[in-house]
């Protein structure tokens, strides 16, 4: 796993498995956000596969799929939303991370 720590409450890291959770429990992590529609590629884990891993860790989890390269303002309010709700540190991941990040920054950016 290749986590790029974003800010002191916010990291992300490419695709994640189930077998990544613990480890990301470990990493001090609280809360988890998926920002990868499902069935992006074949053979990827599902939203709901990875949340039910996460959810048995202890840890929180939110769905937030952003079509790659097609990011709205719902999508950034999503993910404010989460960030708010959420308790950190966060950990987000997607296809490569840089939707996360592109998530982030926009969120912080709408806060001015």
């Amino acid at each position: 796993m290749n986590i790029r720590q974003i800010s002191d409450a916010y990291s992300v890291s490419p695709q994640i498995s189930v077998e990544d959770v613990a480890a990301i429990k470990a990493a001090g992590f609280k809360s988890v956000i998926c920002n990868r529609p499902d069935n992006e590629d074949p053979g990827q884990p599902s939203a709901g596969e990875i949340k039910a891993a996460v959810e048995a860790a202890g840890l929180e989890f939110r769905w937030v799929p952003v079509i790659s390269g097609q990011m709205t303002a719902q999508n950034v309010d999503d993910q404010a939303e989460a960030l708010d709700a959420l308790p950190g540190p966060v950990f987000a991941y997607c296809r490569s991370g840089t939707r996360c990040t592109n998530l982030y920054a926009a969120v912080q950016q709408s806060r001015g």
